[in-house]
């Protein structure tokens, strides 16, 4: 169940339905969306949903723990027992065949990889799971890293425990950024939970207008020009021209943006729609004049969580130089990590902490150059930045590591002008949207602004007739092949 989906919407609306009945009791409401959330996990994740509800059960207990502790020293137990806890779950669905090859090659023992949870279902309740193969459950990055920031926060004070586990339940498991982000702070939503339901008209254009944008970014450009241009040329990248594969490059660069941010926009539209307010991710990522601008803008809640959660604890920038450039470089491979158990993405994290780094050493030789200036005049910085991360995601989005470098020499290869020509009017439709999107993208901000502004003040009837008319051109555009969101499977 997927926000393209029609089931999804079917979904929405019955929630919402039923929501209108129980939003002005706080307590019912919050168990209310517990269990939405759940059921949406389930039609997500199938019995993996179990394992949502283990999360919340353990880190619940965790909380509870650190709160009622007197002796800080049992405090900081607690703390690395449910930290460490949630990262052993997590490296264990997601890691567990790298460290088992590791492991073989370096002892050369033969110790192969069971799906221990099969195991145990099938020992203890008669099930008939395959135990050879560990499927990664949808979303376990992105909760088990809010549930890691919540007993985090609680240890440092600077977020409340929550007393009722239905509560924590739902802050957890909150449907529309459950299985993609963005992560939620609890000092940010907890909060909401004990308010009264407030909306304001205001609010609901807005909500309504990112909704829209998500769903035109997902459905209208990012599949799009995936299924028609971007992953054919990935998949077999020596059957183009150099010039087809610098522009599958620069059109992935812009269907990750729109597929992610899509899903982000959507994810805030329909909590805002329910009375709750979720961080910004992303702010025109490629419009950055420099690296580090550029993670300021790009998953800003992953971006800040290792920031707060990983870079700091290392030493930040406390500890000298040397010691800076290193907590940023494994800052950066852990991040990379974090995308997937693959060489591919250590090097992409490798590649951006590289950059991060001589970042750092170009403030330091021109200390006017501070993170909130540019350190070069506006377009030569957004196009040399926007050109090394367009290169980072070669890595990012190939089959492996064989056909990323493959795909770089291709496009050094030449392509005669004459079938330049050739090449822009066959694929006219998938180069004009990748012309448009990128366009809007780097429209100044006051412009978006604007049209937010106008979409938000226009008549109700002129926002039905928009989104009838939004409504033929998804079911246009879309395709017969539902496309999951790229970073599901993370």
């Amino acid at each position: 169940m997927i926000f393209t989906q029609a089931s999804f919407w079917v979904f929405f609306m019955i929630t919402l339905l039923v929501y209108s009945f129980l939003y002005r009791k706080n307590t019912r409401r919050n168990t209310f969306l517990f269990l939405v959330s759940t059921y949406f996990y389930y039609k997500c994740g199938g019995y993996y949903f179990a394992l949502l509800l283990w999360s919340v059960l353990f880190n619940y207990l965790v909380g509870l723990g650190i709160a009622n502790a007197g002796i800080r020293r049992r405090k900081r137990f607690i703390l690395i027992a449910g930290v460490s806890f949630n990262l052993l779950l997590l490296a264990y669905f997601k890691y567990a065949y790298l460290f088992t090859g590791w492991i073989n090659k370096l002892l050369e023992t033969s110790f192969e990889v069971k799906n221990l949870f099969a195991v145990w279902s099938n020992n203890t309740v008669g099930t008939h799971f395959d135990i050879s193969g560990i499927i990664l459950p949808i979303g376990i990055s992105f909760f088990t890293f809010q549930a890691i920031s919540y007993i985090v926060d609680v240890y440092r004070q600077k977020a409340p425990v929550v007393r009722h586990i239905l509560d924590f339940g739902f802050y957890l498991a909150f449907f529309p950024q459950l299985v993609a982000g963005p992560i939620v702070r609890a000092a940010e939503f907890v909060p909401q939970m004990f308010r009264k339901y407030q909306l304001r008209k205001e609010e609901m254009g807005h909500a309504l207008f990112l909704i829209s944008c998500g769903l035109v970014k997902k459905i209208v450009i990012s599949d799009y020009i995936s299924i028609n241009f971007v992953d054919r040329v990935f998949d077999q990248p020596l059957l183009y021209s150099g010039f087809e594969n610098l522009m599958a490059v620069y059109g992935y660069t812009l269907q990750i943006y729109c597929d992610f941010s899509g899903y982000t926009d959507i994810a805030i539209g329909l909590a805002l729609l329910m009375g709750f307010r979720l961080p910004a991710n992303f702010n025109s990522p490629y419009q950055a004049h420099n690296i580090a601008d550029f993670w300021r803008r790009w998953h800003i809640s992953l971006s800040s969580w290792l920031r707060d959660y990983l870079y700091i604890p290392l030493g930040g920038n406390r500890k000298g130089r040397l010691r800076t450039d290193v907590n940023l470089m494994i800052t950066m491979l852990l991040g990379g990590l974090w995308h997937g158990a693959n060489m591919r993405f250590i090097l992409w994290g490798a590649l951006h902490g590289a950059a991060l780094v001589l970042h750092k050493g170009w403030t330091r030789f021109f200390p006017s150059d501070s993170m909130n200036k540019k350190s070069l005049p506006s377009f030569p910085g957004v196009f040399v930045t926007f050109h090394f991360v367009a290169f980072c995601w070669i890595f990012f989005r190939s089959t492996d590591m064989s056909a990323a470098f493959t795909m770089i020499g291709r496009i050094f290869s030449v392509t005669p002008l004459s079938m330049v020509g050739n090449m822009i009017m066959g694929y006219h439709l998938v180069f004009g949207v990748m012309l448009v999107g990128f366009l809007m993208h780097w429209c100044p901000a006051q412009w978006k602004e604007y049209i937010r502004g106008w979409y938000i003040l226009l008549h109700p009837a002129w926002k039905l007739l928009l989104a009838v008319i939004l409504f033929f051109v998804l079911y246009q555009m879309k395709s017969t092949a539902i496309q999951p969101f790229i970073y599901f499977q993370f």
